[in-house]
Formats: C-alpha cells, structure tokens, sequence
C-alpha cells in the first residue's frame, strides 16, 4: 500500500464508500462503487451538501422501483406533479456493464429519455433503488430473443438521430422520394452494423440473480447502476408498498429526512 502513488484524492480504489438513507420509514444502507466514480462523488457531495434532505420518492411503483432526488420535491404540495427537478447537470453514463445491472437492491441514476438524451447523461440528481421481480429461465429466453431481434431497430434509431436535419428538411420540402431513399440506407447500414455485432446473452451472474432475488432486465445498459443497497431492503419493500395516485406518487409522503456519508 506504501507503494501506490499517483491516487487522486477521493479515487482511492481501495476504499469503500458506505451511505445511509434515513427515511420516515426507516433506514436503508447503500454502497456506492469505485468504478463509476463520477457518480459516487456526486452523490456523497449532494449527500454533504444537504440536498437530499427533505426530499420525497415521488415515484413508487410495485415490483419496479422506487425513485427519489427531486429538489422540488421539498415541501411539495399534494396533488403536485414531480420528477422533473434537477440540479443544473448532468453525469456522463458509466455503464460498468454486465457487472453491474439492475438486480434487486440496485442503485441507478435517473435520467431523461433517449429522443432528448441520446448519449444516456444521467440526472444529477434524481436515483432510483430497484425493487423488480423474479423471472424464470423461459422469460429471460424470450427476453433475449427480444432484445436481438429489436438491435436493428435501435441501430437504425440512433443513425437516423444523426440524420435529423436532412430528414426534417425533406419533410419540409414534401420529399417524398428523398426519405424513402434515405430510410433504405439506413435500414441497409443498421443490418449491416447488427450483423457485426454478438449476439445479446444475459451472463449467468444475471440469470442468477433475476431467477432468484429479481430485477429489472430490460434496464440494463440504458441508465447506470453506481451502487447497491447492503443494509434495509424491508424499507425499501415497505416504500414500494405504498398506496400511490395516477402519476405514482405516494399519497401520504415517504420522505428522506437526512443521507449521511458513513
């Protein structure tokens, strides 16, 4: 240990970071992991910074997750719709997948969704803590069947992102013939793309997990996982137990009252 040098400070690897989550409902313990560090700094400077405190899981949904980390949830009135709050960034994605996914108990960042956040930047604020469910071995067949079945769709998607100017401008121009030209190329490029690419298997880390304790798999390698829950799951089941109203929210408020870096 004598020997390292060259550590940044707070980038110790070698340490483990440990936070707890006091709720009204009691308390939940998470670790956060070293290898996604710009997610694990930031939540322990929020954390120190008080910025969780007094805030709700405004969204709380059976046998998926529970989300928290809107600032303008502090205080918010009944009926208010939340989950749109932030803190004025975003966090590059660190997937560190498939090492880490989205197992009971997984602690991920939220973010916006892919038409306006191609890049998947994760909230800077907001998080959720998975509760999920299990699946048996013939789902998770289906599921990859699914997931590869789909790749061309989602290649196609993100060329066409890349394309956007060129296809409004012939929607503009009533080009009829230009976009059904352009839609063949790309078409062309994502099977050729796809074609290239492994065939999606879930590992058997994953197959361990969703076949036993559960999660949410079709998460995984969309929004990243930077911790999990070590200490507290019955909190977070009693959290998702909740009676919540049409937009999710808990009618009677389940409130974080401090997150304190241990």
């Amino acid at each position: 240990m004598a020997c390292k040098t060259g550590n940044k400070k707070g980038d110790n690897m070698d340490k483990e970071t440990f936070v707890k989550i006091e709720t009204t409902l009691g308390d939940i313990k998470v670790k956060l992991y070293n290898e996604t560090p710009k997610h694990r700094d930031n939540f322990i400077k929020l954390a120190k910074e008080g910025v969780y405190d007094g805030t709700l899981f405004h969204r709380v949904i059976k046998e998926f997750m529970i989300q928290a980390g809107d600032p303008e949830s502090k205080n918010a009135p009944k009926g208010k719709m939340l989950g749109t709050g932030d803190v004025g960034y975003t966090i590059p994605a660190e997937f560190v997948y498939p090492k880490y996914f989205h197992k009971r108990g997984a602690l991920s960042a939220a973010r916006q969704g892919d038409n306006v956040n191609p890049k998947k930047e994760s909230s800077g604020c907001q998080f959720y803590i998975v509760t999920g469910k299990v699946y048996n071995d013939s789902a998770l067949i289906n599921m990859e069947r699914g997931m590869n079945e789909n790749k061309v769709t989602l290649i196609f998607n993100n060329l066409a992102q890349k394309h956007m100017k060129d296809i409004y401008k012939m929607r503009k121009d009533n080009d009829e013939k230009g976009l059904l030209e352009l839609q063949d190329k790309l078409i062309a490029q994502a099977e050729e793309e796809a074609a290239k690419q492994p065939e999606f298997r879930f590992t058997p880390e994953q197959v361990e997990a969703y076949t036993t304790v559960g999660g949410t798999p079709h998460l995984d390698g969309e929004y990243t996982v930077f911790g999990e829950v070590v200490e507290g799951m019955d909190i977070v089941d009693k959290i998702q137990q909740v009676k919540t109203d049409r937009s999710d929210r808990p009618e009677e408020d389940v409130k974080i009252v401090k997150v304190e870096v241990e």
